[in-house]
């Protein structure tokens, strides 16, 4: 019999600049039960516009906590997005050649921009509204290095200055992130550090410590609260108003595939505090809840930081030193310390409010995978679409190999789409960890996810 031949679609598909969508979509709109409230770290009350803009311009804050439905992008975000959006869809052929498999792969490219991630999309917005709102510098933390790479570049075009507290094992593993960042003016400060006091207490405690995300937010946040007439604070991943401005990735991705006619049946991304899962995801989701469509979203997290997987939905905070509101998620305590894997944009101790309702309303999927698979599915990936990825992207990359297998064996024609939401550039250490055989793999032990879990509040969320 004659081999059946696969729908034939360009390998890349493109919006013109006129196509580029006006509006960010807020799932928040559309969720079947409301999502639980954040709280005030003291009073525990419902927190307000007021309560945030100490730390985020009231602009930011009033995103935040808006249930509406579409959010207009502002001309001149706009006009900065053309620098370097509309992004590609690629279908990935030779990936389903080299996987033998019957399914459809398609994946949405970030990584055509100078910080070599989706991460400037929510940058050059809340530059743009920090700017409008006077403040004059920014204070951020990052894991991996692409939000701080991201937030960097964003401030120097607005004139901004720019203060990164990078997580100290990606500090040291990834020192051309920290020169990225300083090309573009930003002061990158390897966290924890003894220019806080927050980190000065990590320090004491911990002195050979490599360092977390909760606690990089710790010592931003404070910097930002003790300028309050200068600086503000910055969140590159997690809160509402970041994946409202995410959502133009899977916006786009919509107009791409009614050009070819296609449609996913399964979404994917990987997940660390839920950005780039959620922008392609979300307005995929909005058909599912507002329609009925059938589309799945599934998230892929490491199984040395598994917030959904393995988790408690509850009220936790976002840092190590109860700056941020207490907010409802699935997380593994805000004094978890995750080992050092490579990527490390993925090791947050919890995930985005709007994800965890998602998944605990079971909207959402989750899989939790290993680090070495996940380079063997980079690695494949590579040297079979040519474009090499983030630690971070290839957990993605593995959820789609992962899934499209599954059709080689029941022979399903799905049509997968995943976010390919970083490039691999300054990853090469890890590459060559991979390379020589000496990477680990992490998993939790049950003392380690104690250890966090002790820290998480006994507040309800009903």
């Amino acid at each position: 019999m004659p081999t059946k031949l696969k729908k034939s679609v360009p390998h890349r598909t493109y919006l013109d600049e006129s196509e580029l969508p006006r509006d960010w979509y807020n799932i928040q709109a559309d969720l079947p039960t409301p999502m639980p409230p954040f709280l005030h770290p003291t009073t525990h009350a419902p927190v307000t516009v007021d309560d945030l803009c100490g730390i985020f311009a009231r602009p930011i804050a009033e995103q935040e906590l808006t249930k509406e439905r579409f959010i207009e992008i502002p001309d001149e975000v706009r006009a900065l997005y053309k620098t370097f959006r509309p992004s590609p869809l690629h279908r990935a052929y030779n990936l389903e050649k080299a996987i033998g498999t019957p399914a459809r792969i398609y994946y949405k490219f970030e990584s055509n921009n100078p910080s070599g991630s989706h991460k400037l999309n929510s940058a050059v917005a809340q530059v743009h509204f920090n700017k409008a709102a006077g403040v004059r510098r920014i204070t951020t933390e990052t894991g991996g290095g692409q939000w701080g790479s991201a937030l960097a570049i964003a401030s120097k075009m607005a004139g901004l200055d720019c203060t990164v507290y990078m997580v100290k094992v990606s500090y040291e593993q990834k020192p051309y992130r920290r020169i990225l960042m300083e090309t573009y003016g930003g002061q990158v400060v390897a966290s924890p550090s003894n220019t806080t006091e927050a980190g000065r207490k990590m320090l004491a405690a911990h002195p050979d410590s490599l360092g977390s995300l909760g606690g990089a937010i710790s010592e931003a946040v404070e910097d930002a609260l003790t300028h309050p007439e200068t600086t503000r604070y910055a969140l590159g991943s997690v809160l509402n108003h970041v994946l409202l401005h995410q959502t133009i990735i899977g916006l786009e991705a919509k107009k791409q595939m009614e050009k070819i006619d296609e449609y996913p049946d399964v979404v994917i991304g990987c997940c660390g505090g839920g950005s780039n899962f959620s922008g392609l995801a979300h307005p995929f989701l909005m058909d599912r809840l507002r329609e009925g469509r059938q589309v799945r979203a599934v998230t892929i997290e490491p199984m040395a930081c598994p917030s959904l997987t393995r988790g408690k939905y509850a009220y936790d905070f976002g840092d190590l030193s109860h700056f941020t509101p207490l907010m409802p998620m699935y997380t593994l305590g805000h004094m978890f310390e995750p080992p050092g894997i490579h990527a490390g944009g993925l090791r947050y101790h919890g995930v985005a409010p709007i994800l965890a309702h998602l998944f605990h309303e079971g909207i959402v999927e989750c899989e939790a995978v290993f680090q070495r698979d996940v380079f063997d599915a980079a690695v494949l990936f590579a040297q079979n679409e040519v474009i090499l990825p983030a630690p971070e992207s290839a957990h993605a990359i593995l959820g789609a190999i992962n899934e499209a297998k599954r059709c080689a064996q029941t022979g399903e024609e799905k049509v997968i789409l995943f976010s390919l939401s970083g490039c691999g550039y300054f990853d090469m250490s890890a590459y060559k960890s991979y390379l020589s055989g000496d990477m680990k793999n992490y998993a939790i032990t049950d003392e380690l996810l104690a250890s966090g879990l002790n820290s998480v509040s006994d507040i309800p969320i009903s």
